[in-house]
Protein backbone atom coordinates (compact mmCIF):
# COMPACT_ATOMS: atom_id res chain seq x y z
CA UNK A 1 0.00 0.00 0.00
CA UNK A 2 1.61 3.20 -1.23
CA UNK A 3 1.33 5.64 1.62
CA UNK A 4 2.10 8.51 -0.18
CA UNK A 5 -1.45 8.04 -2.15
CA UNK A 6 -4.21 9.57 -1.14
CA UNK A 7 -8.04 7.66 -1.60
CA UNK A 8 -9.68 10.43 -2.60
CA UNK A 9 -7.15 10.76 -5.86
CA UNK A 10 -9.03 9.46 -8.77
CA UNK A 11 -6.66 7.35 -10.02
CA UNK A 12 -6.19 5.61 -6.74
CA UNK A 13 -9.80 5.35 -6.82
CA UNK A 14 -10.00 3.72 -10.00
CA UNK A 15 -7.93 1.37 -8.73
CA UNK A 16 -10.10 0.47 -5.90
CA UNK A 17 -13.48 0.95 -7.46
CA UNK A 18 -13.67 -2.73 -9.08
CA UNK A 19 -13.61 -4.22 -5.38
CA UNK A 20 -15.62 -1.49 -4.24
CA UNK A 21 -18.41 -2.41 -6.40
CA UNK A 22 -17.65 -6.40 -5.64
CA UNK A 23 -18.25 -5.22 -1.69
CA UNK A 24 -21.33 -4.06 -2.53
CA UNK A 25 -22.50 -7.12 -4.50
CA UNK A 26 -21.26 -9.04 -1.80
CA UNK A 27 -22.84 -6.96 1.29
CA UNK A 28 -26.03 -6.91 -0.87
CA UNK A 29 -26.49 -10.79 -1.32
CA UNK A 30 -25.85 -11.79 2.63
CA UNK A 31 -28.81 -9.37 3.51
CA UNK A 32 -30.44 -11.40 1.37
CA UNK A 33 -29.15 -14.59 2.24
CA UNK A 34 -29.72 -13.85 6.39
CA UNK A 35 -33.69 -12.28 5.41
CA UNK A 36 -34.65 -15.50 3.19
CA UNK A 37 -33.20 -17.15 6.77
CA UNK A 38 -35.94 -15.08 8.73
CA UNK A 39 -33.13 -12.62 10.12
CA UNK A 40 -34.03 -9.31 11.51
CA UNK A 41 -31.43 -6.71 10.63
CA UNK A 42 -30.61 -4.69 13.77
CA UNK A 43 -28.64 -1.62 14.11
CA UNK A 44 -26.48 -1.23 17.52
CA UNK A 45 -25.84 1.67 18.51
CA UNK A 46 -22.07 2.54 18.79
CA UNK A 47 -21.57 4.42 21.81
CA UNK A 48 -21.38 2.30 24.75
CA UNK A 49 -21.06 2.49 29.06
CA UNK A 50 -18.77 -0.95 28.07
CA UNK A 51 -17.01 -1.62 25.06
CA UNK A 52 -16.43 -4.80 26.39
CA UNK A 53 -14.02 -6.95 28.94
CA UNK A 54 -11.72 -8.88 26.74
CA UNK A 55 -8.37 -8.58 27.68
CA UNK A 56 -6.20 -7.43 24.91
CA UNK A 57 -9.10 -5.65 23.05
CA UNK A 58 -8.65 -1.70 23.18
CA UNK A 59 -11.71 0.98 22.94
CA UNK A 60 -11.63 4.72 21.90
CA UNK A 61 -13.22 6.72 24.75
CA UNK A 62 -15.14 10.17 24.20
CA UNK A 63 -16.80 12.52 26.83
CA UNK A 64 -20.81 13.34 26.53
CA UNK A 65 -21.94 15.92 28.06
CA UNK A 66 -25.15 15.74 30.19
CA UNK A 67 -28.26 18.96 29.93
CA UNK A 68 -27.07 19.56 33.40
CA UNK A 69 -23.32 20.00 32.26
CA UNK A 70 -22.04 16.52 34.15
CA UNK A 71 -19.53 14.18 32.08
CA UNK A 72 -19.89 11.05 31.33
CA UNK A 73 -17.77 8.29 29.86
CA UNK A 74 -18.81 6.54 26.73
CA UNK A 75 -16.82 3.86 24.55
CA UNK A 76 -17.05 3.22 20.92
CA UNK A 77 -18.05 -0.13 21.07
CA UNK A 78 -15.49 -3.02 19.78
CA UNK A 79 -18.29 -5.22 18.94
CA UNK A 80 -22.24 -5.12 18.55
CA UNK A 81 -22.39 -8.10 21.17
CA UNK A 82 -23.45 -6.63 24.05
CA UNK A 83 -26.58 -4.76 22.64
CA UNK A 84 -27.25 -7.96 20.50
CA UNK A 85 -27.27 -10.10 23.28
CA UNK A 86 -29.94 -8.06 24.85
CA UNK A 87 -32.23 -7.82 21.79
CA UNK A 88 -31.93 -11.69 22.08
CA UNK A 89 -33.38 -11.09 25.90
CA UNK A 90 -35.86 -9.09 24.35
CA UNK A 91 -37.66 -11.86 22.64
CA UNK A 92 -35.14 -11.72 18.89
CA UNK A 93 -34.35 -14.42 17.73
CA UNK A 94 -32.60 -14.41 14.86
CA UNK A 95 -30.66 -10.90 14.15
CA UNK A 96 -27.93 -9.73 12.31
CA UNK A 97 -26.25 -5.76 11.96
CA UNK A 98 -23.60 -5.01 9.57
CA UNK A 99 -21.87 -2.52 12.05
CA UNK A 100 -19.09 -0.43 12.18
CA UNK A 101 -16.53 -0.75 14.98
CA UNK A 102 -13.86 0.32 16.78
CA UNK A 103 -10.38 -0.93 17.82
CA UNK A 104 -7.55 1.10 19.14
CA UNK A 105 -4.10 -0.03 18.80
CA UNK A 106 -4.85 -1.97 15.63
CA UNK A 107 -3.08 -0.70 12.17
CA UNK A 108 -1.92 -2.65 9.29
CA UNK A 109 -2.82 -5.01 6.08
CA UNK A 110 -5.48 -6.41 7.79
CA UNK A 111 -6.41 -4.44 10.60
CA UNK A 112 -8.08 -0.45 10.76
CA UNK A 113 -9.02 1.52 13.72
CA UNK A 114 -12.56 1.87 12.05
CA UNK A 115 -14.32 -1.23 10.01
CA UNK A 116 -17.29 -3.27 9.65
CA UNK A 117 -18.16 -6.48 11.36
CA UNK A 118 -20.97 -8.79 10.49
CA UNK A 119 -22.36 -10.10 13.35
CA UNK A 120 -25.41 -12.51 13.21
CA UNK A 121 -26.88 -15.07 16.22
CA UNK A 122 -29.73 -17.80 16.04
CA UNK A 123 -31.24 -18.73 18.90
CA UNK A 124 -32.22 -22.53 19.84
CA UNK A 125 -29.75 -23.84 16.75
CA UNK A 126 -26.06 -25.01 17.71
CA UNK A 127 -23.37 -23.45 17.45
CA UNK A 128 -22.50 -26.23 13.95
CA UNK A 129 -25.18 -24.01 12.07
CA UNK A 130 -22.71 -20.89 11.99
CA UNK A 131 -20.36 -23.57 10.85
CA UNK A 132 -22.56 -24.00 7.80
CA UNK A 133 -23.39 -20.38 7.28
CA UNK A 134 -19.52 -19.64 7.18
CA UNK A 135 -18.95 -22.21 4.23
CA UNK A 136 -22.31 -20.90 2.36
CA UNK A 137 -20.80 -17.05 2.61
CA UNK A 138 -16.86 -18.35 1.21
CA UNK A 139 -18.55 -19.59 -1.75
CA UNK A 140 -21.02 -16.61 -2.12
CA UNK A 141 -18.48 -13.94 -1.73
CA UNK A 142 -16.17 -15.58 -3.86
CA UNK A 143 -18.53 -15.80 -6.86
CA UNK A 144 -20.04 -12.45 -6.67
CA UNK A 145 -16.15 -11.37 -6.64
CA UNK A 146 -16.04 -12.79 -9.94
CA UNK A 147 -13.42 -15.13 -9.05
CA UNK A 148 -13.15 -19.05 -8.23
CA UNK A 149 -10.25 -18.52 -5.43
CA UNK A 150 -9.67 -16.58 -1.95
CA UNK A 151 -6.52 -15.50 -2.13
CA UNK A 152 -4.03 -13.33 0.36
CA UNK A 153 -0.22 -12.36 -0.37
CA UNK A 154 -0.05 -15.06 -2.86
CA UNK A 155 -2.02 -17.92 -0.58
CA UNK A 156 -5.15 -19.72 -1.88
CA UNK A 157 -8.02 -21.33 -0.69
CA UNK A 158 -11.07 -22.97 -2.45
CA UNK A 159 -14.04 -21.77 -0.75
CA UNK A 160 -16.13 -24.30 -2.95
CA UNK A 161 -14.42 -27.10 -0.58
CA UNK A 162 -16.00 -28.67 2.61
CA UNK A 163 -13.89 -26.34 5.46
CA UNK A 164 -11.77 -28.58 7.55
CA UNK A 165 -12.51 -28.87 11.14
CA UNK A 166 -10.03 -28.94 13.52
CA UNK A 167 -9.91 -29.02 17.42
CA UNK A 168 -7.34 -26.71 18.97
CA UNK A 169 -5.76 -29.69 20.67
CA UNK A 170 -5.23 -31.32 17.27
CA UNK A 171 -3.71 -28.28 15.50
CA UNK A 172 -1.13 -28.09 18.36
CA UNK A 173 -0.13 -31.83 18.03
CA UNK A 174 -0.14 -31.40 14.59
CA UNK A 175 1.79 -27.97 14.14
CA UNK A 176 3.43 -27.06 17.20
CA UNK A 177 4.07 -31.04 18.85
CA UNK A 178 2.55 -29.75 21.77
CA UNK A 179 0.17 -31.68 24.40
CA UNK A 180 -2.28 -29.09 24.79
CA UNK A 181 -4.53 -31.43 27.10
CA UNK A 182 -1.73 -32.23 29.44
CA UNK A 183 -0.88 -28.77 30.12
CA UNK A 184 -4.23 -28.26 31.58
CA UNK A 185 -3.96 -31.21 34.55
CA UNK A 186 -7.75 -31.58 36.03
CA UNK A 187 -8.92 -28.82 33.80
CA UNK A 188 -6.63 -26.03 34.99
CA UNK A 189 -4.10 -24.54 33.15
CA UNK A 190 -0.80 -25.19 34.08
CA UNK A 191 1.93 -22.55 32.75
CA UNK A 192 5.20 -24.49 34.09
CA UNK A 193 4.15 -27.40 31.87
CA UNK A 194 2.90 -25.01 28.81
CA UNK A 195 5.93 -23.27 29.01
CA UNK A 196 8.08 -26.26 28.67
CA UNK A 197 6.48 -27.33 25.89
CA UNK A 198 6.48 -24.37 24.01
CA UNK A 199 10.23 -24.11 24.51
CA UNK A 200 10.88 -27.25 22.44
CA UNK A 201 8.78 -26.32 19.64
CA UNK A 202 11.18 -22.89 19.51
CA UNK A 203 8.67 -20.37 21.25
CA UNK A 204 10.19 -18.13 23.39
CA UNK A 205 8.47 -17.43 26.97
CA UNK A 206 9.23 -14.92 29.27
CA UNK A 207 9.01 -15.35 33.29
CA UNK A 208 5.96 -13.23 33.41
CA UNK A 209 4.23 -14.95 30.81
CA UNK A 210 1.27 -16.38 32.19
CA UNK A 211 -0.41 -20.31 30.65
CA UNK A 212 -2.64 -17.60 28.47
CA UNK A 213 0.20 -15.31 26.51
CA UNK A 214 2.29 -18.56 25.95
CA UNK A 215 -1.16 -20.15 24.54
CA UNK A 216 -1.37 -16.77 22.23
CA UNK A 217 1.80 -17.20 21.29
CA UNK A 218 2.28 -20.74 20.23
CA UNK A 219 -1.11 -19.79 18.44
CA UNK A 220 0.03 -16.73 16.32
CA UNK A 221 3.95 -18.20 15.62
CA UNK A 222 2.85 -21.80 15.15
CA UNK A 223 -1.03 -22.38 14.19
CA UNK A 224 -2.54 -19.67 12.38
CA UNK A 225 -0.66 -19.19 9.17
CA UNK A 226 -1.22 -23.02 8.42
CA UNK A 227 -4.80 -22.33 8.90
CA UNK A 228 -7.32 -22.21 5.45
CA UNK A 229 -4.45 -23.33 3.05
CA UNK A 230 -5.87 -24.85 0.06
CA UNK A 231 -9.29 -24.70 2.03
CA UNK A 232 -10.79 -22.64 4.72
CA UNK A 233 -10.32 -24.15 8.46
CA UNK A 234 -12.58 -24.43 11.26
CA UNK A 235 -10.30 -23.90 14.15
CA UNK A 236 -12.76 -25.35 17.21
CA UNK A 237 -12.99 -26.60 20.45
CA UNK A 238 -10.68 -24.20 22.44
CA UNK A 239 -9.65 -24.19 26.11
CA UNK A 240 -12.29 -22.78 28.24
CA UNK A 241 -9.69 -19.80 29.44
CA UNK A 242 -9.77 -18.77 25.93
CA UNK A 243 -13.19 -18.23 25.55
CA UNK A 244 -14.65 -15.57 27.29
CA UNK A 245 -18.21 -15.13 26.44
CA UNK A 246 -18.90 -19.33 25.44
CA UNK A 247 -20.23 -22.21 27.07
CA UNK A 248 -18.31 -25.18 27.75
CA UNK A 249 -19.19 -27.81 25.45
CA UNK A 250 -21.53 -30.29 26.81
CA UNK A 251 -19.47 -33.65 26.07
CA UNK A 252 -16.05 -32.04 27.59
CA UNK A 253 -16.80 -29.54 30.07
CA UNK A 254 -12.75 -28.75 29.46
CA UNK A 255 -13.15 -26.92 26.46
CA UNK A 256 -15.46 -24.16 25.00
CA UNK A 257 -17.93 -24.27 21.61
CA UNK A 258 -15.92 -21.81 20.19
CA UNK A 259 -14.67 -21.62 16.39
CA UNK A 260 -12.61 -19.43 14.62
CA UNK A 261 -12.91 -19.50 10.85
CA UNK A 262 -9.55 -19.17 8.68
CA UNK A 263 -8.78 -18.93 4.91
CA UNK A 264 -5.26 -18.21 3.39
CA UNK A 265 -3.64 -17.90 7.27
CA UNK A 266 -5.84 -14.75 7.77
CA UNK A 267 -8.43 -15.12 10.59
CA UNK A 268 -12.18 -13.81 8.95
CA UNK A 269 -14.71 -15.36 11.92
CA UNK A 270 -15.22 -15.88 15.83
CA UNK A 271 -18.18 -18.04 16.99
CA UNK A 272 -19.68 -18.99 20.13
CA UNK A 273 -22.48 -21.30 21.88
CA UNK A 274 -23.05 -18.07 23.94
CA UNK A 275 -22.41 -18.33 27.43
CA UNK A 276 -25.74 -17.43 29.61
CA UNK A 277 -24.89 -17.87 33.14
CA UNK A 278 -24.32 -14.57 34.68
CA UNK A 279 -22.27 -15.52 37.90
CA UNK A 280 -19.42 -17.10 35.54
CA UNK A 281 -19.63 -14.60 32.87
CA UNK A 282 -18.76 -11.85 35.84
CA UNK A 283 -16.07 -14.66 36.81
CA UNK A 284 -14.36 -14.10 33.40
CA UNK A 285 -14.37 -10.26 32.68
CA UNK A 286 -13.36 -9.33 35.82
CA UNK A 287 -10.22 -11.76 35.44
CA UNK A 288 -10.08 -10.47 32.03
CA UNK A 289 -9.97 -6.84 33.56
CA UNK A 290 -7.12 -7.55 36.25
CA UNK A 291 -5.58 -9.10 33.36
CA UNK A 292 -5.75 -5.81 31.41
CA UNK A 293 -4.95 -3.66 34.18
CA UNK A 294 -1.45 -5.25 34.96
CA UNK A 295 -0.39 -5.46 31.17
CA UNK A 296 -2.03 -2.13 30.26
CA UNK A 297 -2.16 -0.40 33.41
CA UNK A 298 -6.15 0.50 32.01
CA UNK A 299 -9.90 -1.45 32.79
CA UNK A 300 -13.17 -1.06 31.69
CA UNK A 301 -16.24 -1.19 33.61
CA UNK A 302 -18.80 -4.15 33.14
CA UNK A 303 -21.74 -4.25 31.77
CA UNK A 304 -23.97 -5.14 34.38
CA UNK A 305 -27.30 -4.44 32.34
CA UNK A 306 -25.57 -7.08 30.34
CA UNK A 307 -25.25 -9.56 33.43
CA UNK A 308 -28.90 -9.20 34.14
CA UNK A 309 -30.10 -9.84 30.41
CA UNK A 310 -28.46 -13.05 29.99
CA UNK A 311 -30.54 -15.12 32.01
CA UNK A 312 -33.47 -14.42 29.79
CA UNK A 313 -31.30 -15.15 26.84
CA UNK A 314 -32.55 -18.72 25.05
CA UNK A 315 -29.56 -20.95 23.85
CA UNK A 316 -28.10 -19.05 21.49
CA UNK A 317 -25.27 -19.02 19.13
CA UNK A 318 -23.46 -16.23 17.75
CA UNK A 319 -20.62 -15.18 15.23
CA UNK A 320 -18.07 -12.07 14.41
CA UNK A 321 -17.57 -12.05 10.67
CA UNK A 322 -15.03 -9.40 9.83
CA UNK A 323 -16.42 -8.13 6.52
CA UNK A 324 -13.76 -6.16 5.46
CA UNK A 325 -11.15 -8.78 5.44
CA UNK A 326 -13.41 -11.31 3.61
CA UNK A 327 -14.24 -9.43 0.71
CA UNK A 328 -9.86 -8.13 0.45
CA UNK A 329 -9.46 -12.27 0.10
CA UNK A 330 -12.50 -12.36 -2.38
CA UNK A 331 -11.20 -9.64 -4.89
CA UNK A 332 -7.48 -10.25 -3.95
CA UNK A 333 -6.79 -6.87 -2.54
CA UNK A 334 -3.12 -6.73 -0.61
CA UNK A 335 -4.49 -4.15 2.13
CA UNK A 336 -7.93 -3.31 4.33
CA UNK A 337 -7.76 0.31 2.45
CA UNK A 338 -8.25 -0.75 -1.05
CA UNK A 339 -11.50 -2.62 0.32
CA UNK A 340 -12.72 0.64 2.05
CA UNK A 341 -14.68 3.36 0.30
CA UNK A 342 -13.04 6.25 1.85
CA UNK A 343 -9.91 6.39 4.29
Amino acid sequence: MDENRRWWEPDNHADRRPALLARGRIKSAFRHFFESEGFLEVECRQLQRSPGNETHLHALSTQVMRPDGGVETRYLHTSPEFAAKKLLAAGETKIFDFARVFRNRERGALHATEFTMLEWYRANEPYEKLMEDCAFLLAEATRLAGSTLLSFRGVTADPFLPPERLTVSDAFARYAEIDLIATTPNGEPNRAILAESARKSGIRTADDDTWSDIFSRVMVEKIDPHLGIGRATILCEYPISEAALARPKPSDPRVAERFELFACGVELANAFGELTDASEQRRRFEADMDAKERIYGERYPIDEDLLKALPLMPPTSGIALGFDRLVMLATHAPHIDQVMWTG
